[in-house]
């Protein structure tokens, strides 16, 4: 038992306990004495009446039958695409009936084909599937974020996310991913800033970049490679110090050594001067033509 609730992240099922041995009378016994504590109809923590995030997920997971498994926003916290929140989301096959508190119950037709995974031992569904449910409830800016940060962290990439979702079966979801995916101005960025120069870059009716492109062994914002030219936007949070500026002119002469043309953007020029800023570019465009 001990080994199997460790691997649950200190929560079991009552239909798991009694397939280990335990009787009713041992179950109810323990929940008089304090060694087990109720989180869901069915479902126990063991020893201590806390238990971590991870192990809500699994006690929701298994409070909504063998089939269950973690969706939405709190399947894109366990792979790292969302922030937290205080909720949790479950999805099972249609004719499932479970109602829990606190549990957001998702029924869909043909999720037994769908694909599934384990995160940290918990039933989740796959890095797509995620951001498809993901798709139908997050604002862009934030879908976006999410589609980055599973990047960052190598669950896939965003050519192969959007040819798999040629090959997906259509449900809600797939037609917004599809077209966030597709918008000019979406792009693997680092930050805020960026993202707002590339809706720039598209007002300037400039192709799109290559973004945290790798140059004379330098990382670049920005790299028209037809043009030879590459933007850096400068915020202030990594380009206010000495060491930092000094650092950012041994990147400009390299890459002029190469014979590249730089420009650089300040966070106040894209903010508040964005009319100036696509002018630059459209003359150094033009010129470098």
């Amino acid at each position: 038992m001990w080994q199997l609730v460790r691997r649950q992240h200190g929560v079991i099922s009552r239909e798991q306990l009694m397939a280990l041995g335990f009787g009713e009378e041992a179950i109810e016994h323990r929940l008089h004495r304090g060694r087990l504590y109720r989180l869901w109809k069915g479902v126990y923590a063991v020893g201590r009446s806390e238990v971590s995030r991870e192990g809500l997920l699994m006690a929701a997971v298994l409070s909504c039958g063998p089939h269950a498994c973690v969706s939405h926003h709190s399947a894109g916290w366990l792979w790292g695409m969302v922030e937290w929140r205080d909720r949790f989301d479950v999805v099972v096959p249609t004719g499932v009936l479970r109602r829990r508190p606190r549990i957001r119950v998702h029924r869909r037709l043909g999720f037994a084909t769908e694909g599934r995974s384990r995160v940290r031992g918990i039933p989740v569904t796959d890095p797509v599937a995620t951001l498809i449910d993901l798709a139908c409830e997050l604002p862009d800016p934030l879908l976006e974020r999410a589609i980055r940060e599973a990047d960052r962290r190598d669950l896939f990439d965003p050519e192969t996310l959007r040819t798999t979702l040629d090959d997906t079966r259509r449900r809600p979801g797939t037609g917004r991913l599809r077209s966030v995916l597709d918008a000019p101005t979406f792009a693997l960025t680092d930050s805020e800033l960026e993202r707002r120069f590339l809706r720039l870059v598209h007002r300037a009716n400039l192709s799109s970049p290559r973004t945290q492109a790798w140059l004379n062994e330098y990382r670049v914002d920005f790299y028209w490679p037809a043009l030879g030219l590459v933007v850096e936007t400068d915020g202030l949070t990594y380009h206010r110090t000495p060491a930092q500026q000094k650092e950012d002119r041994l990147r400009d002469q390299a890459h002029t050594a190469a014979g590249l043309t730089v420009l650089r953007f300040t966070a106040f020029q894209v903010n508040f001067e964005p009319e100036r800023t696509i002018t630059t570019l459209k003359a150094v465009a033009s010129r470098l033509r």
